[in-house]
């Protein structure tokens, strides 16, 4: 049974990126070529460092507009590309890359405040990610984030068991 779902930015919003050229908080948005991995925030993929363009903007993964909210630069591609699918299990390019993505895990309550965090360091993020929400029933969702760098890489949820 999925014990949790990945979240990526979507391809629609992507789209709106793209064709703007401003973020949310009206920012230029400023294409380079790869300098480093990223990832994709929409697919989940890392990038060929020295081949794919990307853009890079200011995000925040945040409904409400509170201390938590986090904003902060992310990666996506400059070309379309496909939202992330696989969403049941974590993107393994990115889990299998420990010295590229170290992660850690952050997880709000349902008003959108800080109340677990936790390094996955050696850990399997595919095991770990149903711990944390069996364990912590205040952890409404989680996001992963880059250790060292702090930026945000994808939103992780519950999956509610039915009947």
């Amino acid at each position: 049974m999925n014990k949790f779902k990945i979240v990526p930015l979507t391809a629609d919003y992507a789209k709106r990126i793209r064709e703007t050229r401003k973020d949310d908080f009206g920012h230029e948005v400023i294409e380079q070529v790869a300098k480093g991995r990223g990832p994709c925030r929409v697919s989940l993929k890392p990038f060929t460092v020295g081949e794919d363009k990307r853009l890079l903007l200011s995000h925040s993964p945040f409904e409400i507009d509170n201390a938590f909210s986090q904003p902060g630069p992310i990666f996506i591609h400059a070309d379309e590309v496909e939202e992330y699918k696989d969403i049941y299990r974590f993107p393994p390019e990115i889990k299998a890359d420990k010295e590229n993505f170290p992660l850690s895990l952050i997880g709000y309550s349902q008003s959108q405040k800080m109340v677990f965090t936790k390094l996955v360091g050696d850990a399997d993020v595919d095991e770990l990610i149903p711990e944390i929400f069996e364990a912590n029933p205040k952890v409404a969702y989680l996001h992963a984030r880059n250790a060292e760098a702090c930026c945000y890489i994808c939103r992780i949820e519950r999956v509610e068991e039915n009947g």
